[in-house]
């Protein structure tokens, strides 16, 4: 193991807790893309996980994306694409999160992970960098669903951390290396990581957050859908009661209360 490398592992599995979140995760290295990574059919993804099946609607938003040499559809992915197989959980939100929504994030992530279940998000600022940063300081797994291809960090922010994921993780994205994105990238993959997922919890989001995108998907796709109670409670919010009346939509209280309806005996 590389001196970075051993460096990056003592930073996140170890975390002193005397450390502000900005000392452990600022960024002091270019981002290094990772070079050891798979083109892996979607279907072997998730088989043998809670997700195994996945329907055809799952697949239609990924017209022109990547294909294997058997013309299923596939995702690149770096680290340990075992995750999937285990219970999996999305947790998102707003990049401009308040306090209380970091805090909210943090406990959710470190309570999900301590109940062994990989905490999914996509790396972008805010509710995504503290939920991935909890389930890691707390000894849990996750996965990065990222809205870039594998060779870019964004945010520029994120790119130890990134490098983190796939190095004792797994980071994946539905972009080929060196294609180019735009801000419509962002929501396909907040489809993706739906899919992936098998719920979506939502922390704190705007009427207009892309967040509502993964929303959206969740009934798509018949996924479960966790709104915290805090968010619902907010009268300045409309978009919550959209989905209220979705049957596999959860107002959260309390991380028990996501476990017990999703995972279900």
């Amino acid at each position: 193991m590389s001196a970075d490398a051993m460096n990056l592992h003592h930073t996140f599995d170890r975390p002193n807790a005397d450390r502000s979140q900005a000392d452990r995760f600022r960024p002091t290295m270019k981002y290094r893309a990772p070079l050891n990574w798979m083109h892996v059919e979607v279907n072997e993804l998730l088989k043998g996980s809670p997700r195994e099946t996945a329907a055809k609607e799952q697949f239609d938003f990924w017209a022109g994306k990547p294909k294997s040499k058997a013309g299923v559809q596939s995702l690149f992915c770096a680290g340990d694409v075992t995750l999937l197989k285990k219970r999996c959980i999305a947790v998102i939100g707003s990049r401009e999160v308040s306090e209380d929504g970091i805090k909210r994030a943090r406990r959710i992530a470190r309570e999900l992970a301590e109940a062994d279940v990989v905490i999914v998000s996509g790396l972008a600022a805010g509710v995504d960098t503290n939920a991935m940063e909890s389930a890691i300081a707390n000894g849990g797994h996750t996965v990065g669903v990222i809205g870039t291809p594998l060779d870019k960090a964004y945010p520029a922010a994120n790119a130890r951390l990134q490098e983190c994921v796939y190095r004792e993780h797994l980071l994946i994205s539905q972009f080929e290396f060196g294609e180019r994105t735009y801000r419509s990238s962002f929501p396909e993959r907040n489809k993706t990581m739906a899919m992936l997922s098998d719920a979506t919890v939502v922390i704190e989001a705007s009427d207009t957050s892309g967040t509502l995108h993964q929303a959206a998907e969740c009934v798509r796709q018949n996924r479960w859908l966790g709104i915290l109670k805090s968010v619902v409670d907010n009268q300045r919010l409309t978009w919550p009661k959209t989905f209220l009346n979705y049957e596999r939509c959860l107002v959260i209280d309390s991380t028990e209360t996501l476990l017990e309806h999703v995972y279900r005996k």
